[in-house]
């Protein structure tokens, strides 16, 4: 393991741990990263490696902070959006920074793999069981008494259903014995034909990119007023869903050539 200063200056951590790799990635960098987390995150990725707190520690961090989107969306009001806006940006930047605090360290593992996924999956889960709750007024109206609580479940399981074809991807692979999928430009696009030119669109219009944490969160600030912002939502969830399936099973991801 090479040794590194325990408080390292905001240039060392920009170097180490942010390496073109990391930065330069075509599918896995999100745009809110790209934008403006990790021109600060490395200041806040300092405070942490000042501290005995481990990267897998972090990463905990990051899990608590993005359960409590959703319950901040209980909260009626312009406060509960706040608030809830505030955690996704909080959630992906402390994301930015538990890779960070991991470069620095030399100490990735499965665990932390494990744990990121985890707490992606709890986030962008608990979001649309909260939105639908918010729109049936729980706790202050009973939650047998809207058809909501039901449709933000059912936009739960399309979500985590979409996120869950990515890993099961790497698995079928993985299972396989093909290599990991290289992080490059048309990676996901598939192999020809009319999909193909359907696919590149989403590179223009990312329809799939809405049930991100922070993405929805700003649906629901946007549009969550709407009546029928909840069946817009699942209407969007389920062809983001039927088209990915589509794209992977004719892509070259499943292929042993």
């Amino acid at each position: 393991m090479t040794t590194r200063p325990s408080r390292p200056t905001i240039d060392q951590i920009r170097e180490i741990s942010q390496p073109a790799s990391v930065t330069g990635r075509s599918t896995s960098e999100h745009w809110i990263a790209d934008l403006y987390q990790r021109k600060i995150s490395p200041y806040l990725t300092r405070i942490f490696l000042r501290t005995p707190i481990t990267a897998n520690g972090v990463t905990w961090l990051m899990i608590i902070v993005g359960a409590s989107i959703g319950p901040a969306l209980l909260i009626q009001g312009w406060q509960g959006i706040a608030l809830a806006l505030f955690l996704s940006h909080l959630q992906m930047l402390i994301d930015c920074c538990d890779g960070e605090v991991a470069r620095w360290r030399e100490t990735k593992s499965p665990m932390g793999i494990f744990l990121d996924k985890l707490g992606h999956y709890l986030a962008e889960g608990l979001i649309p069981i909260c939105f639908g709750l918010r729109l049936a007024n729980w706790p202050n109206e009973p939650i047998t008494s809207s058809i909501y609580p039901f449709l933000g479940a059912l936009l739960a399981i399309l979500i985590i259903l979409n996120k869950g074809l990515n890993d099961a991807v790497h698995v079928a692979r993985a299972f396989s014995g093909l290599p990991k999928i290289q992080d490059l430009d048309g990676a996901n696009l598939p192999v020809k034909g009319v999909l193909r030119n359907i696919r590149k669109v989403f590179n223009f219009i990312p329809a799939q990119r809405i049930f991100h944490s922070i993405e929805f969160t700003m649906y629901v600030a946007i549009f969550g007023a709407l009546k029928e912002s909840m069946e817009i939502a699942l209407a969007i969830s389920l062809f983001v869903t039927i088209g990915h399936i589509a794209a992977i099973v004719s892509s070259a991801k499943l292929r042993n050539n």
